[in-house]
């Protein structure tokens, strides 16, 4: 068949011959369409476990935080999996190569995480902007319904309902639609310029992704879009989702435990009972410190730890440009790669 016949034009134009895979604008949006319907799938079947009736409690609550959970989940296996099937990238690839240094970095991320809250708690209270109001409170206004197991009880709950659900974001978010842009737009740009232009693109979508939380402004957008360029930033500099992984989970238990709210999310128990005084384009408000002004210290804080670190573990900060250069696990024919 004659390389000008139509039918292999168009192949050419879907399909990556070097590499036998659909390429990176097929790919983004064939994995949007089957990953939709797969988290809405398995979403469904949720429905089978029958909703407890006159419940009140651990029992409640635990159905609740499971019900959103499963919804994550969903949303996590369907992505990655449909990801991993179109892709024929290896997990690492993904930023999933969990070996030990993508858990020393989970584990930097975590205390970044917790840190920075409790760096909030600490100079709000200092300069009068917050006032510490009880000790392990469970209140009744909380979204997930943990008031009634008590504070304690409900603070364990939340540790597994946010490592889904943080992780889920980044796994999704940095981890394939990152990569895939990358990659997607390295043979027009280059790599650097594309892998730039994608941790933007991406960090633009989280900030529009929480446009719908409960008491969003233009600021709070603004601030996570900030906050998901230094999230991306975690993932190109070390090729790996630990530190977003690690932060995001625990930047969103460390508000909770400092009864902040979540990104406008009440979870309804903490640590310590806190109260905000302050002026709200500060504080946040009832969006919490994302958003307020308070995010940008936090935000510059945040990027200035990062540095240290992978300077501290890898030697040098810069942009890992190979993110747009797949790993895949079917090895290519000879042949120029790429999408």
């Amino acid at each position: 068949m004659s390389r000008s016949d139509p039918v292999s034009a168009l192949r050419g134009y879907l399909v990556n011959p070097a590499e036998r895979r659909l390429r990176a604008p097929w790919r983004i949006g064939l994995w949007i369409l089957l990953a939709g319907f797969g988290a809405v799938v398995l979403t469904l079947l949720f429905a089978v476990v029958p909703a407890p009736t006159g419940e009140t409690g651990v029992v409640a609550a635990l159905y609740a935080l499971a019900e959103l959970g499963w919804g994550f989940l969903a949303m996590g296996v369907a992505g990655l999996g449909f990801g991993y099937l179109l892709d024929r990238r290896t997990l690492a690839d993904f930023g999933l190569g969990l070996d030990r240094q993508w858990w020393r970095d989970a584990g930097f991320g975590l205390a970044l995480g917790l840190g920075l809250p409790t760096l909030v708690l600490v100079a709000q209270v200092a300069v009068g902007w917050t006032a510490v109001t009880s000790v392990l409170p469970a209140t009744t206004g909380g979204t997930f319904g943990l008031a009634s197991t008590g504070a304690v009880v409900g603070l364990a709950l939340l540790v597994p309902f946010f490592v889904v659900q943080a992780s889920v974001e980044e796994i999704l978010v940095r981890g394939y639609l990152l990569t895939n842009l990358a990659e997607g737009a390295a043979g027009a740009v280059g790599r650097a310029a594309s892998t730039v232009a994608a941790t933007v693109l991406t960090g633009a979508l989280f900030g529009v992704l929480h446009w719908t939380n409960p008491s969003a402004t233009l600021l709070s957008v603004t601030n996570i879009t900030l906050y998901g360029f230094l999230l991306g930033a975690c993932y190109v500099l070390t090729g790996r989702l630990g530190i977003a992984c690690g932060f995001h989970v625990a930047w969103n238990y460390g508000l909770s435990l400092w009864d902040f709210p979540v990104s406008g999310l009440d979870t309804g128990v903490a640590l310590v009972g806190t109260e905000a005084t302050g002026p709200e384009l500060v504080t946040g408000g009832s969006f919490g410190p994302e958003g307020g002004l308070i995010a940008l210290p936090l935000l510059a804080l945040g990027s200035a730890a990062l540095y240290w670190w992978v300077r501290r573990e890898y030697g040098r900060v810069e942009i890992l440009d190979d993110i747009a250069v797949p790993e895949l696990r079917i090895p290519a024919r000879d042949g120029e790669r790429g999408s």
